[in-house]
């Protein structure tokens, strides 16, 4: 070989191997920067599934008792049916020891509610509202031309609210638009 040919091939190999080098860098970089970024994924993961699991652990704990709460408006109700039938019995009026059951009665009834207010457990207000179907089940519509159509006119069962959660939807009966309404608004 000569001395020319000699130099080109060292020329040659050098320039391999410099650009060998360079893809070995950039390959090692590369990976490093992929590696960076699955790591940072990898964090942000771990950091969602604890935000997640700190969410459900609170909802735990605020509505774990949901279901019994919802349960025990059985036994408010039925204080209150209990009530209601011992007022209207005709046999049981003449009986001079009812009042003084009957109040008894109440007791039991207010200590469960300050039981329930105490555990955030809250009746719906009803009285001169606007229907508000998030809150209340509407079961009737009455007609009547003192109140405007969509208030509510009567509470058939009470609703109740487990702190910002709907427990149970109040049953209401709701004034109705009738075309004297319409009439009305009309001539105003």
């Amino acid at each position: 070989m000569t001395e020319d040919n000699q130099q080109n091939t060292d020329t040659n190999n050098k320039d391999d191997a410099n650009l060998s080098k360079d893809n070995v860098e950039t390959t090692v970089e590369e990976k490093l920067k992929n590696t960076e970024d699955k790591l940072l994924r990898s964090l942000a993961e771990i950091e969602n599934q604890r935000t997640r699991f700190q969410k459900e652990i609170k909802d735990a704990f605020e509505f774990g008792s949901f279901n019994f709460a919802k349960e025990s408006l059985a036994i408010l109700d039925n204080l209150e049916r209990a009530k209601l039938a011992m007022k209207n019995d005709e046999t049981l009026k003449d009986n001079k020891d009812l009042d003084k059951f009957l109040d008894n009665i109440t007791i039991i009834e207010q200590d469960l509610v300050s039981i329930f207010e105490k555990n955030r457990i809250n009746k719906i207000d009803t009285k001169n509202k606007k229907f508000d179907p998030n809150l209340h089940q509407a079961m009737s519509e009455i007609e009547d031309l003192k109140v405007a159509p969509g208030t509510i006119l009567q509470e058939i069962q009470a609703g109740y609210m487990l702190g910002e959660r709907l427990l149970r939807p109040a049953l209401v009966g709701v004034a109705k638009k009738t075309e004297k309404n319409n009439t009305k608004k009309e001539e105003k």
